[in-house]
């Protein structure tokens, strides 16, 4: 990564709807730092005042010189105020932030990702890697999501899960693909607390390695408030934002 200013305003160059309204598409000014796939940022729009008082985490969808991309979905007050932005509009960002996804090209690295967990891995996508493949299981139709854009470039199998049996059918098949890496390769998972607890049970069923992103709820991004701690195989806690949030399946525990 290049120095960065740790905190700046950038400006909203556009705010849109995607094919599904709970998906939305925001692109910020360029920060003029780059990163790497897993990392987050802190967004707080200046016109919050006093209402809102906390910023919002998300993933980095991409950054280059066009702007700062995240795409998120609305699920509460903060992301349906952040859905009305504006171009011309101004928020504060302090990133890049956290941990990061480890690509091994030398050994098959299996992405899997669930709904808006999605996000981290365009950019991972747009440097057109080897020996990379893509299980993506999703509720929303797939045209709401940036699938095909990632699919151009490496490998994808997209699975809808609106039943119980499309669930049980995807975990199949997560099940094949896991045990199939086993001491040849590693999992790379964001997505839904659930469908990260089945990865990390059979990663370690099969001895596959893997890393995971905890979407763990954050209020500061650097450590300081203690609000996203996560706790450790060896029953320590430790901050999400600064040790996560990617961490490796062995070393911490999801409430199995």
């Amino acid at each position: 990564m290049t120095d960065r200013t740790p905190c700046q305003e950038l400006e909203v160059l556009s705010c849109c709807p995607g094919p599904d309204p709970s998906l939305v598409e925001l692109t910020l000014s360029a920060p003029g730092w780059t990163c790497k796939p897993g990392q987050f940022v802190m967004l707080r729009p200046k016109d919050w005042g006093t209402e809102l008082i906390w910023p919002r985490p998300f993933s980095i969808c991409d950054v280059s010189a066009s702007g700062l991309r995240i795409i998120f979905q609305c699920v509460g007050r903060g992301t349906e105020k952040l859905a009305q932005l504006r171009p011309g509009q101004g928020v504060v960002v302090w990133g890049p932030l956290g941990q990061w996804f480890r690509l091994d090209a030398t050994r098959p690295n299996l992405i899997v990702a669930g709904g808006i967990g999605i996000a981290p891995f365009v950019m991972l996508a747009k440097t057109k890697p080897g020996n990379v493949s893509l299980l993506f299981g999703h509720r929303l139709a797939l045209e709401a999501y940036p699938f095909a854009e990632i699919a151009a470039q490496i490998p994808g199998q997209a699975m809808q899960q609106t039943s119980k049996a499309d669930i049980e059918a995807f975990g199949q098949v997560l099940a094949e693909r896991i045990k199939a890496l086993a001491g040849t390769g590693q999992v790379l998972a964001c997505g839904p607390e659930p469908m990260l607890r089945v990865i990390r049970t059979y990663c370690l069923r099969y001895g596959t390695d893997g890393q995971i992103s905890l979407e763990n709820r954050m209020a500061c991004g650097v450590g300081a408030c203690l609000g996203c701690v996560a706790r450790t195989m060896q029953g320590e806690y430790v901050q999400s934002c600064v040790h996560g949030p990617v961490f490796n399946v062995r070393d911490i525990e999801l409430g199995e």
